[in-house]
């Protein structure tokens, strides 16, 4: 599992993650976990360059290449080939998320898991700016059970807010003010579907703390994203069970004028003894 964020201002974007990585493979009995690893790669950087990157989720390869692995690899289409390269003064995130859904989706994991009778899941968010534009957009792509849901625009340019995927139940508590096990609890207490729907209403009305703003400086965005992902990552060390979330984590942050900038991140190379390329 994991814990991925991104979080919108008016400023701008903040990619948020952890590092865990679980490894999944088809087995006589389904599919099932093989490993589990904390270095790896979530957030991207889609064009060198340019305000877009993304955020994944859920499987952590597909086939024999990780999913950092094919990022790079679509960033080298949409940059040099031309059938898939971007302008870089006319384009739209929305067309940045269909060719990156073409990609993943159409090409590599279709191929890769058709034969597989439980497909694993995959989730992706593509974020930034669009060129000429004064806001930034959040494009979500969901691969659940083999079935591939968008891209599609999670919130409106003039919108603000956040968004969690992978293992949600720490931030959900503290954001929304109750676990995700709750619409399950208040059914088998024997509630109709629609008080069921009444009462979470009533919760996420009174019981979501707003810590999300419009004028929410930038630096502020990136203080509270990473302290939401060290939030999960204590939360699934104390939780029963193994820790699936963990690892060094990664923040990004995208603005109009300063574009795509890394805030926190890692390598498996020592920076100073590689000064000079593009890393």
């Amino acid at each position: 599992m994991t814990i991925a964020i991104s979080m919108k201002v008016n400023d701008g974007i903040v990619l948020a993650a952890d590092s865990a990585s679980t490894i999944m493979a088809q087995t006589p009995h389904g599919v099932g976990v093989i490993n589990i690893y904390d270095k790896a790669n979530k957030i991207f950087n889609l064009r060198k360059g340019l305000p877009i990157g993304a955020i994944t989720w859920g499987s952590g390869s597909i086939g024999h290449a990780s999913i950092s692995t094919l990022v790079k690899d679509f960033r080298k289409l949409i940059t040099l080939d031309e059938e898939w390269k971007i302008e870089i003064n006319n384009y739209t995130i929305e067309d940045v998320a269909n060719k990156f859904k073409k990609f993943i989706f159409d090409i590599n994991y279709v191929n890769e898991f058709q034969s597989w009778k439980d497909k694993p899941n995959l989730g992706f968010m593509i974020v930034g700016y669009s060129s000429g534009e004064t806001l930034a957009e959040e494009w979500k792509i969901d691969i659940l059970n083999g079935q591939c849901k968008g891209p599609y625009l999670l919130r409106k340019r003039e919108k603000v807010g956040i968004t969690w995927n992978g293992e949600p139940e720490a931030i959900t508590r503290l954001y929304l003010g109750f676990g995700t096990a709750m619409p399950r609890i208040l059914k088998e207490s024997g509630l109709e579907d629609n008080k069921i729907d009444e009462i979470m209403q009533l919760c996420r009305t009174k019981l979501t703390v707003p810590m999300v703003t419009p004028p929410m400086p930038i630096q502020d965005a990136i203080d509270l994203a990473e302290f939401l992902v060290e939030t999960t990552v204590k939360f699934s060390k104390f939780a029963p069970g193994a820790p699936t979330v963990g690892g060094p984590i990664e923040i990004a942050a995208i603005t109009k004028h300063e574009g795509f900038k890394w805030i926190k991140r890692k390598h498996y190379f020592d920076v100073k003894l590689n000064p000079k390329g593009d890393i």
